[in-house]
This record gives C-alpha cells, structure tokens and sequence, in this order.
C-alpha cells in the first residue's frame, strides 16, 4: 500500500466553495484502478491549508494509471483553480504502525 500525502493550500475565502467541489471530485478519484481510500482534513493553524491522504495499491496506479488517465483531466479542472501555490504531493510507504 502507498499513502499519497497532498498538501492543498486553497485560495483564502474560497475553502466553503473548494469542499463543496471536493465533494464531486472525491467520486472521480474513487473510481480510479487501486485506489484503496482517502481522507480530506483541514489545518487548524493555517485555515486555508488542507491535508489529503490517499491510499493506493502501488505507486503506479497514482502516478500511471490515475495521473495519465481523462479522469485525472476531470479532477483537475475541478479543484486546480483552488490552489496557490500548487500542492506539495509525495508518497510514502509504511514503516510501522501502532
């Protein structure tokens, strides 16, 4: 399993408008070949900044499958307008857990 780690620093005053979107976005990700599952939290110290979390099979399915795919396409011109800067996004295998 990979974990997906996404910071989204979303437009000030936009944050209701960008989970409403989200809302629509999260099924054309769900949709995607190995995704596993996701989890959108918001900062309580930087109010615009929103942490995504998404699990999926391997690597690839995020950076081949979902990321070269017309869903992709979809996901972006939902949410890219929400963000500045652009989102910090890495992978992260698991260590351990408790």
């Amino acid at each position: 399993m990979i974990l997906e780690h996404a910071l989204l620093p979303v437009l000030p005053g936009r944050e209701e408008e960008f989970e409403d979107v989200f809302a629509e976005a999260k099924e054309i990700i769900a949709s995607a070949e190995g995704f596993r599952s996701l989890r959108l939290s918001r900062c309580f110290e930087r109010e615009h900044t929103y942490l995504l979390l998404v699990e999926w099979e391997t690597l690839e399915d995020h950076t081949e499958g979902f990321r070269g795919s017309a869903a992709f396409q979809q996901w972006r011109e939902l949410l890219h307008g929400f963000y500045e800067p652009a989102p910090v996004v890495e992978h992260f295998a698991e260590v351990h857990r408790a």
